[in-house]
């Protein structure tokens, strides 16, 4: 695949199409490999994540390898929240623990604007963090 394939289901999303495009995002980011989430960006693909800002696949290759070396163990949930013509709305819980073997459940919502080719160009993500106990995992 190259770095500019075109990524099916492209907007206008229907149901079933945004359904699919979560799908496929939960499952890149539980892989863990920040080169196949980053393959679903544009190359200039701008983010807004908690309070960081990226802009293009290499920011956001480097924020996703750093990001996986601390949270170690991800393991993410995502659900279609609303979609509408080139545009998809999730909200998430992801958990994980840190090298202090400290467990956390990260709660939150995302914006997601797509090009014609089904390449999200645009992501923002608001994401809050609670401290949990192992014994209250849900997502294993």
């Amino acid at each position: 695949m190259t770095a500019d394939a075109v990524r099916p289901p492209l907007p206008p999303f229907t149901e079933e199409g945004a359904l699919a495009k979560v799908q496929a995002a939960e499952d890149a980011w539980n892989s863990r490999d920040p080169e196949r989430v980053a393959l679903a960006y544009t190359e200039d693909s701008v983010w807004r994540n908690r309070d960081r800002f990226l802009s293009g696949r290499a920011e956001i290759r480097a924020f996703l390898a750093d990001k996986w070396r601390r949270e170690l163990d991800y393991r993410l949930r995502k659900e279609l929240w609303a979609y509408t013509g080139n545009r998809i709305s999730v909200r998430f819980e992801y958990e994980w623990h840190d090298t202090a073997g400290q467990w956390w459940r990260s709660h939150g919502n995302e914006q997601w604007e797509f090009d014609p080719d089904g390449l999200m160009r645009r992501r923002e993500a608001s994401i809050n963090d609670v401290p949990i106990a192992a014994s209250e995992r849900r997502l294993g």
